[in-house]
């Protein structure tokens, strides 16, 4: 328990701890800030206290305006960062308790604070990791029999996107102009898009990185992995299908990406680790791993259209339908010897469950635009419309706390005129 007051809802209890970049009116400065309650711990008043083995001689890390030195120096420098910061703010430590002119600068309420990106995203790779999604995607495509790529049951397959375009949660998304082919028989158009889509997406980002040439193990994968955080891959469906084909999606993904601000910790996720889904056929050697590393992380899409009070949800889905795991997102995707960095960001892909109501994206919601999908107050959609709110959540819950993500939100502003 905390001396900070923490509500048995809230997301952020002791046990969570994630990290993020902030800054305030007063202070523009960026600065690393750790989340307790409704307040934030300003890592930058209290680098001095961190003097344990791992992190005294870079108490530097913590005066940085992003999270990308301190996710460099490893796992023995979190763990030893998460310990002391747990029983900094437990209710039986006086340290910062009793310090009454060390805690009024110490604590921002995060009311007062506007969140950035939690570090420097130098690569951003999208993985398409949900069997069921990739299962409903090639259905309405392909059919039944073709669902499944020939690949897809044999490697996470993913593609790099654009590190530029990934934005904080509440940054407004343009809705895009492109190209299209409505029409099969006639030359393509071009307009605003006319579907855009959401999908419900997890991402890590990288700690310690490798040596161009090297790659990573997958029994060393979990050292390289600092934290979570959540993810909307804003879509445009229209754009998607005329330019994918032969080399995979470009402007229709690099429109947006938005991230919740908060990176939870592995280690404050492990308490919720499951057993890895079954795999069959089995992995080839270099994607093996009999350590669990799929987690029980409940998620949540609503909307809030333009005239309607309160957010309506619209899927509810859970991490754990993931078929590759992080662990081997990474080994795979180092493979061929390719360097990754500090900061770098690495998306699940959509995630979808078996039910319904758990699909992860509208297309899969409305089946392709064939079924409309109620948000009450005689309002429906089957893809987003302009002044959409879509809000992002997620939460791992323990006995009688959470461990959650915060929000992963933004608006759609209408199309361009005159692009």
């Amino acid at each position: 328990m905390s001396f900070i007051q923490v509500d048995k809802d809230s997301d952020f209890p002791l046990q969570n701890l994630p990290y993020g970049v902030f800054s305030t009116k007063e202070e523009p400065r960026h600065r690393l800030g750790v989340a307790i309650g409704d307040q934030i711990l300003d890592l930058s008043v209290i680098k001095h206290l961190f003097n344990g083995p791992a992190l005294a001689k870079h108490q530097h890390v913590f005066d940085q305006p992003t999270l990308n030195a301190f996710m460099g120096l490893g796992r023995p420098a979190w763990s030893e960062a998460r310990a002391f910061l747990q029983k900094l703010l437990s209710a039986g430590e006086p340290t910062l308790r009793d310090n009454a002119e060390l805690r009024r600068r110490a604590f921002v309420p995060q009311a007062a604070a506007t969140m950035h990106l939690p570090a420097h995203i130098g690569d951003y790779t999208d993985f398409y990791s949900s069997r069921q999604h990739a299962t409903n995607v090639g259905i309405m495509f392909r059919g039944k029999e073709n669902a499944l790529m020939p690949n897809w049951l044999h490697l996470p397959v993913g593609y790099h996107g654009r590190a530029s375009s990934v934005v904080v949660s509440g940054t407004p998304i343009r809705r895009p102009v492109g190209q299209m082919k409505p029409d099969n028989d006639k030359p393509p158009v071009f307009g605003a898009c006319k579907r855009l889509d959401i999908e419900l997406e997890m991402a890590f980002f990288v700690g310690p990185g490798n040596k161009f040439g090297e790659p990573i193990a997958i029994s060393r994968a979990q050292e390289h992995i600092f934290g979570m955080v959540l993810m909307n891959d804003w879509s445009a469906r229209d754009i998607q299908k005329w330019e994918y084909v032969p080399l995979g999606p470009f402007l229709s993904k690099s429109l947006g990406t938005t991230i919740s601000p908060w990176v939870v910790t592995m280690e404050a996720l492990m308490p919720f680790v499951l057993p890895n889904p079954v795999q069959d056929p089995k992995p080839l050697p270099y994607l093996q791993d009999k350590e669990p590393y799929t987690f029980d992380i409940k998620l949540f899409v609503a909307i809030k259209g333009e005239g309607m009070s309160t957010p309506t949800t619209i899927c509810r889905s859970n991490f754990k339908h993931m078929y590759w795991t992080m662990k081997q997102q990474l080994a795979h995707h180092s493979i061929n010897g390719c360097n990754l960095r500090p900061g770098d960001l690495l998306a699940s892909g959509t995630i979808s469950g078996p039910e319904p109501e758990s699909f992860g994206s509208m297309l899969e919601l409305s089946w392709n635009g064939t079924k409309e999908i109620p948000l009450g107050s005689g309002q429906s959609r089957k893809f987003l419309q302009d002044g959409d709110e879509v809000i992002l959540t997620g939460y791992c819950q323990g006995n009688g706390f959470r461990v959650g993500f915060g929000q992963c939100s933004g608006k759609i502003l209408p199309a361009l005129s005159n692009p």
